[in-house]
């Protein structure tokens, strides 16, 4: 009789361009009845304008597993490493970061 474990093993490849990763300091989430659409985006200091690096669109099932992961890995991160500092104030977005303003 067959191992069900075994049957439900899946072959995940990951590129060296993909395993190397996006940096991103910025995530914007919006949703409709159908998915949630997550946008990647790096700030740097002193640039008014962002890009996004990344998109990913999820169903909303896998949106919901995707939210129970991260707090079970962020549960044992500050078990860990202490309590994650969360930023002070409305929580908006620093568009200048606190360093200077860019000029051309």
């Amino acid at each position: 009789m067959a191992d069900p474990l075994k049957e439900n093993k899946v072959n995940i490849e990951l590129s060296d361009e993909v395993a190397e990763g996006i940096y991103s300091n910025l995530a914007i989430i919006t949703h409709s009845h159908a998915e949630f659409v997550v946008d990647f985006v790096k700030m740097m200091p002193g640039v008014p304008k962002a890009k996004v690096k990344s998109r990913i669109i999820l169903t909303p099932e896998h949106a919901k597993r995707l939210y129970k992961a991260l707090s079970e890995n962020i549960k044992k991160f500050e078990a860990m490493n202490g309590p994650i500092k969360e930023p002070k104030g409305d929580g908006g977005i620093p568009f200048t970061m606190g360093g200077p303003t860019a000029q051309a």
